[in-house]
């Protein structure tokens, strides 16, 4: 079972990455929101409710930690959501919005790293 649970882990950090880097692509580049940046925060979405679940570990589960990192991730994805309707309209992303994005994931995978 713990293995089982590592490999969601793993899954987990290759959304964050699929997301983050994805962003920071178009960081240096058009400044846009991407498909690749919408897989990546529901692939990290899906593993991260899967990780939630209190299965293959001994000790309980931060409750406080686990809700702020779905608050975060939700705001996430209502910005992607938002920009990527703004960007079918005009054409272009509001600077706001597309920096809030990248601002936001890298909190969230601060409090992941960082709250004990």
């Amino acid at each position: 079972m713990e293995i089982l649970r590592h490999a969601v882990v793993l899954v987990h950090l290759v959304g964050f990455a699929v997301l983050f880097g994805a962003w920071v692509v178009e960081a240096f580049g058009q400044r846009r929101f991407t498909r690749l940046m919408s897989w990546g925060m529901v692939i990290a979405a899906v593993a991260g409710l899967a990780l939630a679940a209190p299965w293959g570990i001994d000790g309980s589960l931060n409750y406080a930690k686990l809700g702020t990192k779905l608050v975060v991730l939700l705001a996430i994805g209502a910005l992607l959501g938002i920009g990527t309707s703004r960007q079918r309209k005009s054409g272009s992303v509001a600077p706001a919005l597309f920096w809030s994005v990248g601002i936001l994931t890298l909190v969230n995978a601060g409090i992941a790293v960082l709250w004990r």
